[in-house]
């Protein structure tokens, strides 16, 4: 699991979603990659990728459905879960749920 990043940029203004139910910021790197650290509170939320994306789960617990699967699965802090670029995914956090977006 990531638990710090070095020489990095922060964007400090927060990406907030789904009415502040998903708060992030992103934070880039000198070789032009990004990704984004943040938190979901409780809720049952759709995403829409553009890149693909690694879901590395710092604390909480979530369940998540990918686009064109009918089965949840479940997901708690020291676990990842990808997405492909382009796709949808349904997630339902049982718990605040502290995340890093890595996009791939």
């Amino acid at each position: 699991m990531t638990t710090q990043f070095d020489q990095v940029s922060v964007i400090t203004r927060a990406n907030v979603y789904f009415d502040g139910k998903c708060i992030s910021h992103t934070v880039l790197f000198a070789d032009g990659g990004r990704k984004t650290l943040g938190v979901i509170f409780p809720s049952s939320l759709t995403f829409s990728t553009g890149a693909a994306e690694r879901m590395e789960l710092n604390a909480g617990t979530c369940r998540v459905r990918l686009e064109g699967e009918t089965e949840w699965k479940t997901y708690t802090g020291g676990q990842s879960f990808d997405v492909p670029a382009n796709a949808k995914f349904d997630i339902e956090t049982l718990e605040l749920l502290d995340y890093v977006c890595h996009f791939l």
